[in-house]
């Protein structure tokens, strides 16, 4: 029993870390978000494009709902969560982007039925720039931007759920280091992608890839629903380590405690009266898209400038996600600044965050020196993403510094739909862009055709951080608590 007079007795002992188990399951349900995300990402050039006849404005278009659709949802995602609490909330969210993820594999026989096609290799011999090969195109995009629709549902519910885990399990002074931790699932995603969905979707077809990633959200349910439950009621928490969680809390009782003795509220209406809000918002509007960029373009810039298929750029892809790796670095920095400089949070989450905002502009060299060799732009574009992990990291914790935990979802998912705005413009005008430079071949400072379109948005990644930090520094110079009223 989970007792007051139990953890009496556990006093004297040791303090347990099991705040650190439920850090490793945010882990691993970022590391399945990104890999159902990146299935699409690794397949369509090489095993979906031929079939469905699709150019980059086509997947533009699919890349650049699914950034639409995740943004509007992470609107609700926040409230949801907030409404349904963290345990059922997450895994109706894992529930529904797994069964999202599993529906791509069906795309392919809807189109055929659609089409009046008996099988996909006589989708494949259509000939090209013909009515059919057109509807077809056309078809499948609108079956798969379905099966995006399912997935973005799901997946926007990930980030606010597992933010407001971080605040229930973390003081305010590790929530950046431990955010930094589970949020290395999105580079851990994105490193045993390229290493296992091509050649899944080589040796059993591009529809087994979709159905075998998207499996793993159904296991990892069973896990949470047995190891998650608030520290307070977690048999797993000693009183030592429920103090040392609980150290913010005479801080924040006065203003998340109503008259009732209820967590106060807050609507998205009022949060959005708030500079604090719209600081948020500001920095993932402007930096969210790059990581997306990236995640998405990535296989394709391989493809299109150094006529790598996606087995053969998987090496670089892997080293890629492997430097970003060095993200978790970013967790500590602040911490270092708040325990040895003596700066209140928010303040050593800045600084910490001018420092990564500095990185991203190596983004400007990329093509440049692509010229030289491979390796150049695959190490900056590792760089740039473990700055943007860093940051990303570091500007979720800016949340709990400033709201209560009651608003914390609320306050993610306001963010995350600006974040998912900007994504989308980024790639929509991506797959927009590309098309038109190999079309007009496009010639701008030495580049020319699509290597022009990828120099112009490496160049708008490069500087979006500093911009971002530059806004946010305006709107909240210094810390400034919210109370709700």
């Amino acid at each position: 029993m989970n007792t007051p007079e139990t953890r009496i007795l556990e006093s004297t002992l040791k303090r347990t870390n099991y705040r650190w188990v439920i850090c490793s399951t945010l882990f691993a349900a970022t590391t399945i978000n990104y890999l159902d995300r990146q299935v699409l990402s690794l397949t369509w050039k090489d095993f979906i494009a031929p079939e469905f006849h699709w150019t980059n404005s086509d997947y533009g278009n699919i890349t650049s709902a699914f950034s639409i659709i995740y943004a509007i949802s992470m609107l609700f995602a926040g409230k949801f969560i907030d409404k349904m609490g963290t345990k059922k909330g997450f895994i109706w969210a894992i529930s529904i982007w797994s069964i999202g993820a599993c529906l791509h594999a069906i795309c392919g026989l809807a189109t055929e039925w659609w089409v009046d096609l008996p099988n996909a290799e006589a989708l494949r011999n259509v000939v090209e720039k013909t009515d059919l090969a057109a509807k077809i195109a056309s078809i499948s995009v609108m079956f798969f931007i379905f099966a995006r629709f399912i997935l973005a549902l799901g997946e926007s519910g990930n980030f606010p759920a597992a933010i407001k885990t971080t605040a229930e399990y973390f003081p305010k002074k590790d929530r950046a280091y431990a955010t930094s931790i589970f949020n290395t699932g999105a580079t851990v995603g994105a490193l045993v992608a390229p290493l296992t969905i091509p050649f899944i979707a080589a040796r059993f077809g591009w529809e087994m890839a979709f159905i075998i990633i998207g499996a793993l959200g159904f296991i990892w349910i069973g896990f949470w629903h047995y190891l998650y439950e608030k520290p307070e009621h977690s048999k797993y928490v000693n009183n030592n380590e429920l103090e040392y969680i609980n150290q913010d809390q005479d801080l924040e009782k006065h203003i998340t405690i109503n008259k009732e003795g209820n967590e106060k509220k807050i609507s998205i209406k009022k949060a959005l009266k708030f500079k604090q809000t719209w600081a948020f918002a500001v920095g993932k509007f402007l930096t969210d898209g790059v990581w997306w960029f990236f995640l998405f373009w990535t296989p394709a810039y391989f493809s299109e400038v150094y006529g790598l298929d996606t087995t053969q750029s998987a090496p670089y892809i892997f080293i890629l996600y492997l430097i970003t790796m060095l993200s978790i670095i970013g967790g500590y920095l602040p911490t270092f600044f708040i325990d040895k400089c003596g700066m209140d949070p928010y303040a050593g989450r800045m600084r910490a965050m001018l420092i990564f905002a500095f990185f991203p502009l190596l983004a400007l060299l990329a093509q440049p020196l692509g010229s030289y060799s491979i390796w150049i732009p695959t190490i900056i574009i590792g760089i740039a993403g473990a700055a943007h992990q860093a940051w990303s990291a570091n500007i979720f914790s800016t949340i709990g510094d400033m709201f209560p935990k009651s608003a914390i979802a609320t306050i993610t998912g306001i963010g995350g739909m600006a974040g998912g705005i900007g994504a989308f413009i980024i790639n929509k005008g991506s797959g927009v862009l590309f098309d038109y430079t190999i079309v007009s071949e496009t010639k701008l400072f030495g580049f020319k055709g699509i290597e022009s379109g990828y120099f112009i948005i490496f160049c708008v990644c490069g500087v979006a951080y500093l911009g971002s930090w530059i806004i946010m520094k305006i709107l909240v110079p210094k810390i400034k608590p919210v109370i709700i009223d």
